[in-house]
């Protein structure tokens, strides 16, 4: 009983890990979490209209789905400094996969976006349940680098209407220019200025605020905390400058009378017709945003020595879009920008998030009079100026440098999200992936080895020239586990080396670098077994590490085996290689 009281102690504390840290809580910890909370919530009011605006949905659709997740991920989730709410990346793929089921601004798009997040949060959910975390490995992080990549082109291209006050359309890269390029000639002249003067603003602050403030006196806390208040402050300018100068009537967009107060309940559309139609678009979402959030988390987690548990952050990602959804928002994730305020800024626990959602309801009550004069060319500008940390050609060159098969699968999931969107490009760049593996892992590196003169040391005879060999005795190391893609392979390189090697007597197999054997694998081991038996070749296994073994005993491998299973690869060599010097001088 005492066991299954622990049991269940420990099931509750990784389901809620709020449980772990709330009988903690102590006053320091409310004063540094409510100074975290106001400089994200601050950083956040912005992001979350212009995200809103990103998606296709009303901007204080933003601010819906910035409160409730946040509230979610605080009881669920276990990354103490993780900011989740709308994001770039998952707001253009939100956008192109609903408008291909509906027109923006209509009923049909909005139970479009709600459905995804609903679904997305269920996925999130169910894997994190079932421990699933470690699927998202399998986007490699050149595919995933180049895939971002190229939605911070789309996202700024899609913008760049809003910005000139004209009207285009498209869900590629090539799609959205041509349309910009015809629509040129309709650009307003106000909005451009309203909206070029917001993005140099915006660059200035980034570029030249901190360091001129320090400059002039001030500290660097200080400097950094009114840089991050350059979208606030450019928000404020633009809309002063609209609702005095009147610039609605000289064609300047605005977001609009929005409705006040607390979003209504909704429930999602769940119908199975549903599902299968955006069951693919969903999954997408979920996985993109798993991954991004997973790797801020996991980064600002190490700096703080705190471990990450990657299959209850999909709880909790997975609970906050659900929450998203049934308030009427959209599909969210961890931000990088905002997290990262939030551990400079110096949150003790994930209650900064929840304080940070008071402080969007906050805004919700007071703030739409205001928001309804807020011009979406500033928003479209700070959503422009936001991408430019997502540009990453550091990963590229790095890639082509080490390894070029990393760069090339980044180049064309870049060029495919770029050509075909964001859906496509990143099952290309899923696919690129796991082929490029299987080409790596199929041929795996091969080496015959020889022993150093005077240690127990074993290396390639094609790099070290003073290596001791012995014909009759040959030493094969293959560095990959054996699996259905190489055993064919390793076939092929063990046949060709025997008919090389005339007076061969043992093949000693090291396998230190096999960590796994499929049945595939074993069969190709069979093979080479018995023909080499047939030739008067002992078959000899050497460091076979212990789960190996133990799936070997398992079968009948080990009783048909023509040598023996050695230690180690000394131990092999001394053995064999004695005995066959002894058996020569007889």
């Amino acid at each position: 009983m005492a066991r299954n009281e622990v049991a269940k102690a420990q099931w509750i504390k990784r389901v809620f890990p709020i449980v772990e840290w709330l009988p903690k809580y102590n006053v320091r910890y409310l004063s540094d979490d409510a100074v975290a909370a106001v400089i994200v919530t601050l950083m956040l009011i912005p992001q979350a209209l212009a995200y809103a605006l990103l998606a296709g949905v009303p901007a204080v659709v933003g601010l819906y789905a910035s409160m409730l997740p946040m509230v979610l991920y605080t009881f669920f989730g276990s990354s103490t400094t993780l900011s989740v709410g709308p994001m770039a990346v998952v707001s253009l793929m939100t956008a192109t996969i609903a408008s291909q089921w509906a027109g923006q601004g209509s009923d049909e798009y909005m139970t479009v976006v709600i459905a995804l997040a609903a679904m997305s949060g269920l996925m999130l959910t169910l894997m994190g349940l079932f421990r699933l975390g470690f699927l998202a490995n399998f986007l490699s992080h050149p595919v995933i680098a180049g895939f971002i990549s190229a939605s911070a082109l789309m996202i700024g291209a899609s913008q760049l209407p809003h910005l000139l006050g004209v009207s285009s359309s498209g869900d590629t890269l090539f799609a959205m220019l041509t349309s910009l390029f015809y629509a040129l000639p309709g650009t307003n002249g106000a909005t451009l200025a309203l909206g070029g003067a917001s993005v140099l603003m915006l660059l200035a602050a980034r570029r030249w605020m901190v360091s001129g403030l320090v400059a002039l006196g001030f500290s660097n806390g200080i400097a950094r905390f009114a840089a991050r208040l350059a979208p606030i402050l450019t928000v404020a300018v633009a809309t002063l400058v609209t609702w005095v100068g009147q610039l609605e009537s000289y064609g300047v967009e605005v977001v609009g009378a929005v409705a006040s107060g607390l979003p209504s309940l909704v429930l999602p559309d769940l119908s199975m017709d549903r599902m299968q139609s955006l069951g693919v678009s969903a999954l997408l979402i979920s996985v993109v945003g798993f991954v991004e959030a997973m790797s801020v988390a996991q980064a600002l987690g190490s700096k703080r020595r705190e471990r990450v548990d990657p299959n209850q952050e999909l709880v909790g990602l997975g609970v906050s879009n659900l929450g998203s959804a049934f308030s009427g928002g959209f599909p969210v994730t961890g931000s990088l920008s905002r997290s990262v305020v939030n551990h400079e800024a110096g949150a003790a626990t994930p209650a900064s998030g929840f304080m940070a959602a008071l402080g969007v309801l906050v805004a919700i009550l007071t703030l739409t009079p205001v928001i309804a004069h807020l011009p979406t060319t500033v928003l479209a500008a700070i959503i422009i100026v936001s991408i430019i940390s997502l540009l990453d050609v550091h990963t590229f060159i790095r890639s082509w440098r080490y390894h070029r098969g990393d760069a090339v699968a980044m180049l064309v999931t870049f060029l495919a999200t770029l050509w075909q969107g964001v859906e496509v490009g990143l099952v290309t760049g899923a696919a690129l992936s796991l082929m490029l593996y299987l080409y790596r892992t199929s041929r795996p590196h091969y080496a015959v080895l020889g022993r150093m003169p005077g240690t127990e040391h074993f290396r390639n005879i094609e790099r070290f020239d003073e290596v001791e060999t012995d014909q009759s005795v040959i030493i094969v190391r293959i560095d990959e586990s054996l699996y259905f893609a190489n055993a064919r392979f390793l076939e092929e390189k063990i046949d060709s080396l025997c008919a090389q090697v005339d007076n061969l007597k043992h093949l000693v197999l090291a396998c230190q670098a096999i960590n796994m054997i499929d049945a595939s694998a074993l069969d190709s081991l069979e093979e080479i077994n018995q023909r080499l038996k047939e030739s008067g070749i002992e078959f000899h296994l050497a460091e076979v590490k212990g789960p190996v073994m133990d799936r070997l005993k398992e079968t009948d491998f080990l009783d048909h085996l023509g040598g023996r299973v050695h230690l180690s690869v000394y131990s092999a060599w001394e053995e064999l290689h004695q005995g066959q010097a002894n058996a020569n001088s007889n």
